[in-house]
């Protein structure tokens, strides 16, 4: 059988494999020479000239990057590893990929500081090839801050491609937060601004692809709200769709720049998560600009605010 051809120069390519497949593929490149490092998150990474081969352990799951990603898919991955071709047939393993559609995505629901981020974005099938070409994945493999502002503006490049960024900072966020009184429903309302404002752009779009809720009436209640009648399509894993996935980057750059902007303006570095890192700079902020600014850089429904605001409670009574 003949190398089937390829539309585009894969760099990038990612798969899900079983703890077993992992252990064989560390043996395989163990053999071939490859030099491993450390990762964090990773069961083991190696390297070999323009290859670079990552299992993480959440999965697991290998990423495949490089100038010869191609040659080392199809050749030693697919057929010694996981035993089916599939790169080259995406459109044939799934379809719905490239059909038109808007995939969405947040960044910063699980971040104390910094604002929910939600974004859109229209793919068809060129778009959606454009993007693989591009090496665009979900933005939480993506470790480096400049990596997603390389891959967003990629994104943005893409001829034919709609995308909309709604960004809802503490201060408003936590407005919302007070009125919903549920993070789920405040989601839903993010995620329904967001197809508003695409379908407004692309009205004949059939479908929307979201991740996941908790609850998925919540959603189509808030859709119906907006007279927005297209289909609405839920899943686990929804960034593996490439639409989702390019929304997740989009999502995420925007909140790596608040963070970042504000970080500098405050004079206080805002950690990512709900750490004790961020527990001991939320205490910074307050001994900097009083309590009350907390509410403007932080969500104030986590358990890490009576945290923060205890133990700066506490050392204003030492003080004294």
């Amino acid at each position: 059988m003949g190398l089937r051809k390829s539309s585009r120069d894969v760099t990038s390519h990612t798969a899900p494999l079983t703890t077993a497949q992992a252990e064989k593929l560390r043996k395989i490149l163990d053999g071939r020479g490859f030099e491993f490092e450390t990762k964090p998150h990773a069961l083991f990474s190696a390297r070999k000239d323009k290859l670079n081969v990552t299992v993480y352990q959440k999965g697991p799951k290998v990423l495949v990057q490089g100038r010869d990603t191609e040659e080392f898919v199809r050749f030693t991955l697919e057929p010694e590893i996981i035993g089916e071709a599939k790169l080259g047939y995406e459109e044939i393993h799934d379809p719905g990929q490239f059909e038109p559609h808007f995939g969405i995505d947040e960044s910063g629901k699980g971040d104390f500081f910094g604002p929910l981020v939600i974004a859109g974005v229209f793919t068809d099938s060129a778009i959606a090839r454009a993007l693989m070409k591009a090496g665009v994945m979900d933005s939480k493999r993506v470790t480096s801050s400049a990596r997603i502002r390389h891959l967003a503006t990629a994104i943005r490049a893409v001829p034919g491609i709609a995308s909309e960024v709604v960004s809802i900072g503490p201060e408003r966020y936590n407005e919302i937060y007070a009125s919903f009184k549920n993070l789920n429903r405040l989601l839903a309302w993010g995620h329904a601004r967001v197809i508003e404002k695409l379908a407004a752009t692309r009205p004949d779009c059939p479908r929307a692809l979201s991740d996941q809720f908790a609850r998925r009436d919540v959603l189509e209640r808030a859709l119906r709200d907006k007279g927005i009648t297209l289909h609405l399509d839920q899943r686990t894993k929804g960034e593996s769709d490439i639409a989702v996935a390019a929304a997740s980057i989009l999502a995420r750059e925007r909140f790596v720049d608040w963070m970042e902007k504000t970080s500098a303006a405050g004079g206080v570095k805002l950690p990512f998560g709900a750490s004790s890192a961020v527990k001991a700079a939320g205490r910074e902020v307050i001994a900097r600009h009083g309590s009350e600014a907390l509410g403007k850089v932080a969500k104030l429904h986590f358990k890490t605010t009576a945290a923060v605001l205890g133990s700066s409670r506490r050392n204003a009574a030492d003080d004294t």
